[in-house]
């Protein structure tokens, strides 16, 4: 089909700085959805104007009851860059889309900044859990971050000055490329102690340079030290968690079910490991979902999702992840550390995508019974896992063994 639809990003300079290609689609428009600022750096276009529509769902329907008449819809910079373009490409073939891309405000930024863009961190708070941010932090480490609004970089301070970082350098860009463009500067602690929401522009780019001593850094690659969770002494522990996240491969935007998730120390690190991954966690322990939610927001896997059940009652009720269509409630990846039995096992395969990977890991010896004889019925790779510590004895030091882990692992 003959693309019908443009969608155009546009910078502060408005109008000025578009290509002829954009500029000759925005003013044959019949109709133009954009934002109030949008609009505003468009006033002499004559064409029938909409606001963004709420929820997304109607803007959809905005979009698709104009089929083949002369629509453009306005973004800001790059509208495939955290931005409307790519949620609409989604929905609508790219055949039947012109994209005119402008200078994203991820580019300005660095622009202004002296960074390399190739060796930057390019992440979003908008519409999205601030918290997101924080398997970024390490130092030396450069961030732009696409904010919510002014309130942004004070939430992003706290968050650094709570976990050493309270030394990095913050600026805040405003306007980027335009004639009022802004520019505010604070190192993390300051902005934590005194919220500058008040002086900050509601529409801004947030750079972040990294800088810091925490006493236990917290690096994306899995094994965390147990102490980074908050837990009740039944949790995947350091090294063994480590295996199981190889095993079960994050990768971008893909899915995993955690069946009995205790703490969530696997499904937490499933979604530090990789960007845009998501994980639902069952457990029918209420305490300990707390426990998960309250580690998911501080390790920063705020969209963690939880729910009530056991296995395997709970796996024929699993909802679809949150602003997803159905079919994604089918799990790239699968970890059973809680409620092991033949039953669950043969949910979950059926579930599993093709290429999936399912790591059980088994402790006790009824549940390493049942492992086993799935493994002898299903095949794939069979561990065990075995690890000691050395603790003081008496003056000197010795090794105290943990208790073994079996671990079962399959690709479908």
């Amino acid at each position: 089909m003959t693309p019908w639809l443009d969608i155009i990003g546009i910078g502060e300079d408005g109008v000025a700085g578009l290509s002829s290609g954009a500029r000759t689609a925005l003013e044959q428009a019949e109709t133009i959805i954009g934002g109030e600022r949008h609009h505003a750096l468009t006033p002499d276009i004559k064409a029938n104007r909409i606001a963004w529509p709420h929820p997304f769902g109607a803007l959809i329907h905005e979009i698709t009851s104009r089929r083949g008449k002369r629509l453009v819809i306005l973004a800001t910079g790059d509208p495939l860059w955290y931005s409307i373009g790519a949620r609409i490409a989604h929905a609508i073939p790219p055949t039947e889309i012109t994209y005119h891309p402008q200078l994203s405000a991820f580019q300005w930024a660095a622009a202004r900044m002296g960074w390399s863009l190739a060796d930057t961190e390019t992440l979003t708070a908008h519409g999205r859990p601030t918290e997101q941010v924080i398997p970024w932090f390490w130092p030396g480490a450069r961030l732009l971050v696409l904010t919510a609004g002014a309130e942004t970089p004070g939430e992003v301070a706290r968050l650094l000055a709570d976990r050493g970082y309270g030394t990095s350098e913050m600026t805040v860009l405003g306007a980027l490329g335009g004639p009022t463009e802004t520019r505010f500067e604070a190192e993390a602690i300051t902005w934590a102690n005194s919220d500058p929401a008040e002086i900050l522009p509601a529409f801004n780019t947030l750079a972040i340079n990294c800088k810091g001593r925490p006493e236990h850094p917290l690096g994306r690659t899995p094994g965390l030290m147990d102490d980074a969770f908050t837990h009740d002494g039944k949790m995947t522990k350091r090294t063994v968690r480590a295996a199981t996240l190889a095993r079960l491969m994050p990768a971008r935007g893909a899915v995993l079910w955690d069946i009995g998730i205790g703490c969530g120390s696997v499904a937490i690190e499933w979604m530090r490991a990789a960007p845009d991954t998501i994980a639902l966690g069952l457990d029918p322990n209420t305490e300990r979902l707390a426990i998960a939610r309250e580690n998911a927001l501080n390790l920063g896997a705020p969209r963690l999702e939880l729910m009530q059940a056991s296995a395997p009652e709970g796996l024929d009720h699993i909802p679809a992840p949150e602003g997803t269509k159905p079919d994604l409630r089918r799990p790239d990846a699968v970890f059973i550390g809680g409620g092991l039995s033949e039953d669950t096992f043969e949910r979950c395969w059926a579930a599993l995508r093709e290429g999936g990977r399912l790591v059980a890991n088994a402790v006790t010896l009824q549940s390493e019974t049942v492992l086993l004889a799935l493994y002898a019925k299903h095949g794939g790779e069979l561990s065990r896992i075995q690890t000691a510590t050395a603790s003081p004895v008496g003056g000197l030091s010795g090794w105290r063994p943990a208790m073994a882990v079996t671990q079962w692992a399959l690709i479908k």
